[in-house]
């Protein structure tokens, strides 16, 4: 038996999406550019899938780029609107790899955040100055799961920078939050197709109102010339199916996720001394979850090592990660966690063990059971 709990690196593909995609990938094979009635069917499909997205994320079909994913969604965001109409930008010290590095390489400010991983708002009300043309701050973090209160983030850009676009990272969000209502408020929504149970390589950026990108690549006119190259007919469709699945079932799988992530990070603080576990606000005995999202447990273990715990959980047939799936390997410590105040040593006993629509009852007996006698093993 294989539990897998590690649906913030990809989640499982929806049958839904392969369903959707399937006819995509074989007989409609047409490229949605031509004129001839094979590609048009191809076009039609991706014009259907636009709809689709608009009406999950809140937008209209005008404002939907697709892209190859978050990544790239990002970097048309940041560097798309920047070589539009260029600035400072500011962005939060816990932003994923695709956008923190991105605003690195433009020069940002970059912004604290508390204890829980939530931005701090007067620190960003002091980054913001009339210069300012880009502030990034992720809808929720992919590592430990803090949802951030982007409506707040929004009022005080358009108060101190009102020339400014705001972007926000949803790839985490989409699945466990109302993206539509929460990032209402955001010019620019990146999310991944990936991450909700569609096909890894797909994705897409919401471009806003009055918002305005430059390609950032060269090529052909598609998407309304923002974003050049083939359109990936098969994955936008099964994003589209995935999509709509995850938005119909969310209220659901909130509900029933929530409920499994709690009994798992209960029982694991009972069973296993000295835990802590990250982004949650804690009175006295009681935990409030409530900042975080329904599939994110994240948890330190002091006294061991992740690549040791995660090996032996492996051993026992559980799929579990350190962090953020695109720093697999790295040795150094989370930036997210160093930005919440954990140290290094610390920082680099992190356990994501991440929840999502496959995820059992059974899952979570089996790591109840295995994980406390992995951490006893290795303290031992």
């Amino acid at each position: 038996m294989t539990v897998y709990l590690d649906h913030a690196a990809t989640t499982p593909l929806r049958p839904e999406a392969l369903s959707a995609m399937l006819p995509y990938l074989t007989e409609h094979y047409g490229n949605p550019s031509g004129v001839h009635g094979v590609a048009r069917r191809a076009r039609l499909a991706v014009d259907e899938a636009r709809e689709t997205v608009a009406e999950c994320l809140g937008c209209v079909p005008g404002e939907v780029v697709f892209t190859s994913g978050g990544t790239e969604a990002a970097n048309l965001a940041i560097r798309g609107a920047l070589a539009h109409a260029p600035g400072a930008v500011v962005c939060s010290a816990v932003e994923h790899d695709a956008v923190r590095r991105t605003c690195t390489a433009v020069g940002a400010t970059t912004v604290g955040v508390d204890d829980s991983g939530s931005i701090d708002l007067e620190a960003l009300a002091s980054a913001l100055h009339g210069d300012v043309a880009m502030v990034s701050v992720m809808l929720a973090n992919n590592e430990v799961g803090t949802v951030q209160p982007l409506a707040a983030v929004a009022a005080a850009v358009r108060a101190r920078a009102p020339r400014a676009l705001v972007h926000t990272d949803a790839v985490a969000a989409v699945g466990w939050l109302d993206v539509a209502d929460l990032a209402s408020a955001a010019d620019l929504v990146s999310v991944s197709a990936h991450k909700f149970g569609g096909p890894k390589g797909s994705g897409a950026l919401i471009v806003r109102g009055a918002a305005r990108v430059a390609a950032v690549t060269h090529g052909g006119a598609q998407e309304r010339g923002r974003r050049p190259g083939t359109h990936d007919v098969a994955g936008i469709v099964g994003m589209a199916a995935a999509l709509r699945t995850a938005t119909d079932r969310r209220a659901h799988e909130v509900e029933r996720v929530t409920g499994l992530r709690d009994r798992l990070a209960d029982g694991l603080r009972a069973a296993v001394p000295d835990i802590v576990e990250t982004g949650v606000r804690t009175l006295g005995a009681v935990s409030d979850r409530g900042g975080k999202t329904a599939g994110s447990c994240h948890v330190l273990l002091p006294g061991v090592e992740q690549e040791e715990v995660l090996l032996l959980l492996d051993d026992a047939g559980i799929c579990a990660s350190g962090g953020a799936a695109c720093a697999s390997g790295a040795l150094e410590a989370s930036h997210v966690l160093l930005a919440m105040g954990v140290s290094g040593p610390e920082a680099r006993s992190a356990l994501r063990l991440s929840l999502g629509w496959t995820t059992t009852d059974a899952d979570v007996d089996v790591v109840l059971a295995e994980l406390p006698k992995v951490v006893e093993q290795l303290r031992a």
